[in-house]
């Protein structure tokens, strides 16, 4: 067992097999083995939401939730949004491009009441001052490093809250190093959605 100390304080943005078209996605990316990984203190499980449509949505919030994990997913565009915002997840984590269609998507995700967190921002191209405020920003592992995220971020920090996350696809992405070192420099404080742990988990 991880000493709590240097876990992470939060980790939304997990995928696992159940995404299952998309080949980024280990076969050892089970919702089992994150749980033995016990990586952050707060996990959630937001795998792509095409492939947890009908019948396979109620065995996918079932497992996450089986094993003490907040049930998301992962929306990938305004059309996606208006069926995902349907299903009852607890969060919804959201492709914002720089389009009229995709903030509106944004909106209504938001119009659930539930956590809506616009993922990697800076790499769908998402105009900040567009985006709706009552959204949560990602900093997260795979792509913060790839841009100028300190002139992109930096005159958004005080209207937006954050959160980081990993977006690991397998189990050797379920890092935050280098999310949290930006998330420093720009001086952001974590926004922490949800308790230690709401669901009791039936599996050690």
């Amino acid at each position: 067992m991880i000493d709590m100390e240097n876990q992470y304080k939060q980790d939304l943005h997990i995928h696992t097999v159940y995404s299952t078209g998309d080949s980024s996605v280990e076969p050892q990316q089970t919702i089992p083995f994150i749980a033995e990984l016990d990586h952050a203190e707060v996990r959630g499980i937001s795998d792509h939401f095409e492939y947890l449509t009908g019948q396979v949505f109620e065995e996918y919030r079932k497992e996450v939730h089986d094993f003490g994990f907040w049930c998301g997913c992962e929306v990938n565009d305004s059309i996606d949004a208006r069926e995902a915002a349907a299903y009852p997840f607890d969060y919804y984590i959201y492709h914002c491009r720089d389009r009229v269609s995709e903030y509106k998507g944004a909106e209504t995700l938001l119009e659930t009441g539930k956590p809506v967190i616009v993922s990697h921002p800076m790499a769908m191209g998402a105009d900040l001052n567009k985006v709706p405020t009552d959204c949560l920003l990602e900093i997260n592992n795979r792509y913060v490093w790839k841009n100028d995220y300190m002139s992109y971020f930096s005159p958004h920090l005080h209207r937006f809250r954050f959160t980081i996350g990993s977006d690991a696809h397998k189990p050797n992405w379920l890092s935050q190093n280098v999310a949290r070192h930006a998330a420093a420099k720009l001086g952001i404080e974590e926004t922490v959605l949800f308790p230690l742990r709401f669901y009791q988990p039936v599996h050690s």
